[in-house]
Parts: structure tokens; sequence; C-alpha cells
């Protein structure tokens, strides 16, 4: 039974912080790669976030670098996004995702809001 649960969604302040965490189960985590996304409503959802398998190799999009900083604990199978010098441009729903690559095996998790506001 393959799991990927995000937590730490919420309100925050502009500015503020947040760290979310994607707890997996059911698969080889330290085989995927792992990725954020985000949704806005009517926007289509943007990749934010890679890490991968070993996390030597990272990657932001332009409207994150900077501010967020994607992470993972192989033995706890987890993956985590600090989330710093937030804005109301922040404010989506933020998915967790795994990829296999070659074998095209993925798995999304169910996402958590993230609002961004006064």
């Amino acid at each position: 039974q393959v799991q990927l649960v995000e937590s730490g969604g919420g309100l925050v302040q502009p500015g503020g912080p947040l760290r979310l965490a994607c707890a997996t189960s059911g698969f080889t985590f330290s085989s995927y790669v792992m990725s954020w996304y985000r949704q806005a409503p009517g926007k289509e959802r943007e990749l934010i976030a890679t890490i991968h398998t070993a996390g030597a190799g990272r990657n932001y999009a332009d409207s994150v670098k900077g501010r967020f900083t994607i992470s993972r604990d192989n033995a706890e199978n987890t993956v985590y996004l600090q989330m710093n010098s937030l804005s109301p441009e922040d404010t989506a729903v933020y998915y967790c995702y795994a990829d296999h690559l070659w074998s095209q095996r993925h798995y999304w998790g169910q996402g958590t809001q993230v609002t961004v506001s006064s």
C-alpha cells in the first residue's frame, strides 16, 4: 500500500517560515526522485523543487529559489520543504511527488493547503 502523506500546511503570515513534510511508505523511497509541486486556484500545477535519490542534486523553480529548501531523510522515508520569506503568491496546495524515472512508476500525495495572509 503506497502512501505519501503531507503535513505542516496551514495559515502563515507574510514573511514567515513554514516547514512541510511528506512521510512515505509502501515503496522503495531511496530509489525515487522526490519533488514538491504546488497548484493555486485556476492555475496549472507547478514544479517547485526536486531532490535526487541520494540528495546530492537539487533543483528549484525561479519563483522559490533562494527561499525554499528541499531535503530528504532516506532513513525515515521522508522529504521536506522548508519555506522562508513567504508571500501571498505562495498560497497554494502543495503536493509531494515520487518518481522512479526509468520504470515510469510515480506516486502523488493528497496535498496540503498553504495560505499566506495577514
